[in-house]
């Protein structure tokens, strides 16, 4: 990554035309992926974080799944758009991230400080959003389009059976990326006067 921490920042957008063209390697998207698992915080540093990386087929079964899923509570004739967004906004990709929080790592910290117990649930969330955000601007920063979905609870069942994940693994999130094949509109900013309150 040849960009600044701030270049990478401000060039992170969601790109929902992609492509399956193998732009960055699969062991560069791996290293990317680890690397935020392993740095990204987490409170009381539980990480609960937990990620499934996909490639080819198994990319593209995840997507068959979830229209699989779509198809079962979208009307006949909403079906066909939801179709094409689905095959080339995500599956039309080479890769997606699974994003995930063990719930088991949640509950053991509520028992263990009560102090805090409603709050982990909360804190858990807080870590998905670091890592969605940490590794979505690496790819970024490496040329890929990147968005990211949120298909969950609809596709949890299948996903847990198709790859036999932990039953105490929360879906938070899905993350599709591949070649980009479009550019983003200009983003429209709310004035930093009503974001920002500076106090000296």
């Amino acid at each position: 990554m040849s960009k600044t921490y701030w270049e990478a920042v401000k060039g992170r957008r969601s790109i929902r035309l992609i492509g399956d063209e193998v732009i960055v390697p699969e062991e560069r998207v791996e290293e990317i992926v680890r690397d935020a698992l392993t740095h990204v915080p987490s409170a009381f540093n539980c990480q609960g974080t937990r990620l499934v990386l996909l490639f080819g087929g198994a990319h593209k079964k995840l997507w068959s799944l979830t229209l699989d899923a779509l198809k079962n509570v979208t009307p006949a004739e909403q079906f066909e758009n939801t179709k094409k967004k689905i095959n080339t906004s995500f599956a039309s990709g080479y890769g997606t991230i699974l994003f995930y929080e063990d719930q088991s790592v949640v509950e053991r910290l509520m028992s263990s400080f009560p102090i805090y117990a409603k709050n982990f649930p909360v804190w858990s969330e807080h870590t998905n959003g670091m890592h969605q955000f940490a590794i979505w601007t690496a790819l970024s920063a490496e040329g890929l389009g990147v968005s990211l979905q949120h298909y969950n609870p609809l596709i949890d069942e299948a996903i847990a059976k198709e790859w036999t994940l932990p039953a105490s693994w929360k879906l938070i999130a899905q993350m599709p990326f591949g070649a980009p094949l479009t550019v983003p509109d200009n983003k429209q900013y709310l004035p930093l006067e009503d974001r920002l309150k500076v106090v000296r």
